[in-house]
């Protein structure tokens, strides 16, 4: 197997790592769309905070390539393309489907193809080959191979890593399944598992995240119920996780690649089959209300201050969809935001660890340099801003929030004095329990 080169699609947060750990047994070649991308990689920068110095030097036979013939000598191609959902929550494949067309143009007799992308049971063989065939003119299973290993990576945790792992690995023939177990077994330390057919090792990846998701909306909603009951719902999960068995899982926003996003896939496909999930959907409707029931607690809290919503000025630490990472794919704070601009709110975001033009880029709004803001200058509006509420400006001359929620519980925010920054009655919403008691209300 040494002599066979492997190309990695998509060098994001699943491609890197596989490219960087492939790269160091096995010639490699890294390839994206994204010549910037390429750019930073060449320069062993990783702007997603993965990779370090270290271990670019360590993968000594990877390269990286942005032009697409800079792939055809590889005998084995894994497909590690985003797979999101569009506006009506439905999957978008485009990326899965292009990566494939693009692998066709040079696939070969004896090759073969992975995919690591998460996707619904079915996909990859009922969409994904059809289109390597249509493109190479090969045949499915005589002169080509497939498999499917289902990402598990978690971007920002730097000890549940791809080797540290289990892998779950799957091909389209008994001998295509072995080649492929072997491959991934030469770099994952912690092992892999063999699963009997491509659909089961699709399906396990869907119900991974299916089942967190539905977790974590059983403590939304607990929130839910607690807010109308006056209990701190932080309190309660501190005494229920005092049982051996109780799941500590904790109510919070759900966003990100993975949590937010598989389950619509899994319901997706299910429908087409003539079931429509009752649980899978109900999770995702509760998860999916929680930015504008943040949102009505903290004007709840505003109220009860004698603060009217009416161009109070919010503060919200953290856009990223996770703590101490700059991933901020399918975040849910921009919703937040919008809710809070829908009450009059003048609304503020600060976050060390996000691209500030990818904020912009994405969600259309700019972020903060500090969490310090400054007061608007008369008539100075920006004409983006489509709701009562404007961007403040940056003049100087310093404002007190009224109100400041703790969204994303990064390491760095340990350095900031909320109170320090809060006007008079200001309050504190922290839906991480970050700032413990110093907070007026918890998630």
């Amino acid at each position: 197997m040494n002599h066979q080169t492997i190309a990695i699609i998509g060098l994001g947060y699943v491609g890197l790592p596989l490219a960087l750990e492939f790269g160091k047994r096995y010639p490699t070649i890294g390839f994206d769309v994204n010549a910037k991308r390429i750019c930073e990689l060449k320069n062993r920068h990783d702007s997603n905070l993965q990779a370090s110095d270290e271990d670019f030097l360590k993968a000594k036979f990877l390269r990286f390539c942005h032009e697409e013939d800079g792939i055809q000598d590889a005998q084995i191609y894994i497909i590690a393309v985003p797979t999101p959902i569009d506006t009506y929550k439905k999957p978008d494949i485009s990326a899965l489907l292009n990566a494939s067309s693009l692998v066709g143009k040079f696939l070969k007799i004896g090759d073969i193809v992975i995919y690591e992308s998460t996707t619904y049971p079915t996909c990859t063989e009922q969409n994904c080959v059809p289109v390597l065939e249509a493109t190479s003119g090969l045949v499915y299973n005589q002169d080509f191979f497939v498999g499917y290993s289902p990402e598990r990576i978690n971007p920002g945790d730097r000890q549940n890593t791809l080797t540290n792992i289990v892998k779950i690995t799957s091909g389209s023939t008994p001998a295509a399944a072995k080649q492929i177990d072997a491959l991934y077994a030469s770099i994952i330390t912690a092992g892999t598992h063999l699963a009997p057919s491509i659909k089961v090792a699709e399906a396990t990846k869907a119900i991974e995240n299916a089942q967190r998701d539905i977790n974590i909306a059983l403590m939304n909603e607990l929130a839910i119920i607690f807010e109308r009951l006056g209990i701190d719902t932080q309190d309660v999960l501190e005494a229920a996780r005092t049982k051996w068995n109780f799941l500590p899982f904790t109510p919070g926003l759900v966003g990100g690649h993975c949590i937010g996003v598989d389950p619509y896939y899994l319901i997706h496909i299910a429908a087409s089959f003539g079931y429509h999930p009752k649980i899978i959907a109900t999770g995702r409707y509760i998860n999916d209300l929680m930015p504008a029931f943040i949102a009505q607690k903290m004007v709840k809290l505003l109220s009860k201050n004698a603060i009217p919503a009416l161009n109070a000025n919010i503060l919200i630490l953290g856009v990223t969809f996770k703590e101490n990472c700059p991933d901020i794919r399918n975040s849910k704070i921009p919703e937040v935001r919008q809710e809070l601009l829908d009450f009059g709110c003048n609304v503020a975001i600060y976050d060390p660890l996000a691209d500030k033009n990818e904020v912009k880029k994405i969600y259309g709004f700019e972020m903060l340099d500090t969490p310090v803001w400054a007061e608007q200058e008369a008539g100075k509006k920006t004409s983006s801003e489509t709701t009562k509420a404007t961007m403040i400006e940056k003049t100087g001359k310093k404002t007190r929030y009224d109100g400041i929620i703790l969204a994303v519980a990064h390491k760095s925010f340990e350095t900031i004095n909320p109170h320090e920054l809060l006007g008079e009655n200001g309050v504190i919403y922290d839906l991480k329990g970050f700032f413990g008691r110093k907070a007026h209300a918890r998630l």
